[in-house]
């Protein structure tokens, strides 16, 4: 990455910090896009030239994630049920979240106040679907009814991701790692 590079995404994270601030004291819905570009001594347009659009300065690029899920997916034992390879798929995303605690807890806080965060959330997972029910669905050889079984394993363990979040985010005790295990066990159990 070039300085130019590295200098926009500077300027991108400052503008994201100085808005998750803002979302968090006003509400995200109370906020406006020149409240958050004052706030960062930027201009409006300024702002709409790192985030198309508000909730992208909270929810970000997803697609990156997203891919780092996939990788690790791929990566895993061909013989691993498609249930416990996407357990363990998961794990870079925890441990991202982990490392950045209060800063995860802050953003899951922030989307989970507002109807249109929580919405580009599941956009963000439905985009995450179509990535991973592909490599999936290979696991599972060619299933009965094409790709409703591997998109129902895909969808289910991020349903599993977003209650391990609300847990953490509550302070129901354990770490988000402890609590997305009890999530897909709670899952596969029944």
């Amino acid at each position: 990455m070039g300085l130019r590079e590295q200098t926009r995404e500077a300027v991108r994270a400052a503008i994201a910090e100085r808005a998750l601030d803002l979302f968090d004291r006003r509400g995200f819905d109370n906020t406006s896009v020149d409240d958050v570009a004052a706030a960062a001594g930027i201009s409006g347009r300024s702002f709409h030239r790192y985030f198309p659009a508000k909730e992208d300065a909270v929810i970000g690029e997803s697609t990156g994630l997203g891919q780092i899920v996939a990788d690790a997916l791929a990566e895993r034992p061909v013989l691993e049920p498609p249930w416990l390879a996407m357990r363990a798929a998961l794990q870079p995303i925890v441990e991202l979240s982990e490392a950045n605690a209060q800063r995860s807890r802050l953003v899951m806080r922030v989307v989970n106040g507002s109807a249109s965060l929580r919405a580009r959330n599941l956009e963000k997972h439905l985009a995450w679907s179509r990535t991973l029910t592909p490599i999936v669905r290979r696991r599972l050889g060619d299933p009965a009814g094409g790709d409703v079984p591997a998109q129902a394993i895909v969808l289910a363990a991020l349903s599993c991701l977003d209650a391990a979040y609300a847990g953490w985010v509550a302070g129901d005790g354990g770490s988000l790692a402890d609590l997305l295990d009890l999530a897909f066990d709670s899952v596969a159990t029944g």
